[in-house]
């Protein structure tokens, strides 16, 4: 009798594991929720970092020091970015010539178009 009950409780786990995957995936097939801030139940518009520091500094029409654009992208889109990994990445972006240009120390713009 108790080989009846080891299988009873793990067809339980089973059954409770599989219930469990099939609302994760019923989840995943549903588009992503905005959870604060804009209409319950509009899908979440996401941005890069790179894509948020250029609307920034498109936006202000001036070239920034990086402490005015992470200041701008945390009160616009309420994200925190990592001051070093910023500076990689538009540094990076600057010696290929993609839509940044350093205009002085730690000081960057939009690329000129043209």
């Amino acid at each position: 009798m108790p080989d009846k009950t080891i299988r009873d409780d793990l067809l339980d786990i089973l059954e409770t594991v599989s219930k469990a995957q099939l609302r994760a995936l019923r989840r995943l097939r549903q588009p992503p929720r905005v959870k604060t801030g804009a209409k319950v139940g509009a899908p979440v518009k996401r941005m890069s970092h790179v894509n948020m520091i250029y609307d920034i500094l498109h936006s202000a029409g001036r070239p920034l020091h990086i402490s005015d654009i992470l200041t701008l992208v945390s009160k616009r889109f309420g994200v925190e970015l990592d001051r070093e990994s910023v500076v990689s990445a538009l540094a990076k972006r600057v010696a290929r010539k993609d839509r940044f240009v350093r205009s002085g120390p730690n000081t960057f713009s939009i690329l000129p178009e043209g």
